[in-house]
């Protein structure tokens, strides 16, 4: 059984100059680039892509909302034509600055609120996959299974990789619980790692929030379980 682990990367340049970002790189099979819109900036694309290509780490752009002050995290209410020309503004941004490193942007993964927002919101998912079905080729789009992103693009299509979080909570019905609740972000390895496992053949892509407290010692202890319980652990097809 093949699994990607991905990690969210080129989000802060103290973590980059911890070497945090760099080690998670040395761990994960894909790295989800910030594209600026809510933290990053051009140069610390830039040098994330340089770090993944050369560790063989498949590169996705991580679109959001254009809200540094909130990290991407609170709900916009962007008229759809306006959100389709900010994703794919920050999809080409960072599959130029990715083919300068010699690499390029393989998929797209919707961060924070957009995230979750997608799950529900048709006008909204139909405004990503519009951004999508503009690019001269249409990349994958990483989503939550059952949310209507991920419908629409399969509809459009456009390949579709299901997504399981080894770090966050979920509800009954299959969603995330929200930040703001108790609980919401999970930092007990052995719990990490084993919620990993249990989502293996559910979920294409597991990922480790490298914002989460301990994000590289989980990440590690993921990885070891993943491999222990039979997966190969590499980048999605």
């Amino acid at each position: 059984m093949r699994v990607d682990l991905n990690a969210d990367l080129g989000e802060s340049w103290e973590r980059w100059h911890s070497g945090e970002d760099v080690a998670l790189l040395d761990v994960v099979t894909s790295a989800n680039v910030c594209c600026g819109a809510y933290a990053g900036d051009a140069e610390l694309m830039r040098v994330t892509c340089e770090a993944a290509v050369a560790r063989g780490v498949a590169i996705g752009a991580q679109v959001g909302y254009p809200d540094r002050e909130h990290f991407g995290r609170l709900p916009l209410d962007v008229p759809a034509a306006e959100l389709t020309a900010e994703l794919l503004a920050q999809i080409r941004l960072l599959d130029e600055i990715a083919r300068a490193a010699g690499g390029s942007v393989t998929y797209v993964k919707p961060h924070g609120a957009l995230y979750n927002t997608i799950v529900h919101d048709e006008p909204q998912a139909q405004a990503v996959v519009d951004a999508l079905l503009q690019l001269a080729s249409p990349l994958p789009l990483l989503g939550l299974p059952g949310s209507a992103s991920l419908g629409i693009a399969a509809a459009s299509g456009i390949p579709v990789v299901h997504e399981g979080f080894a770090d966050r909570a979920y509800t009954p019905d299959g969603r995330l619980v929200p930040r703001s609740e108790p609980g919401a972000v999970l930092d007990d390895r052995a719990a990490v790692a084993a919620q990993a496992v249990r989502l293996l053949g559910d979920v294409a892509s597991i990922c480790v929030h490298s914002d989460s407290p301990g994000a590289l010692d989980l990440a590690r202890a993921v990885r070891v379980a993943l491999e222990g319980a039979g997966a190969e652990v590499a980048s999605a097809p």
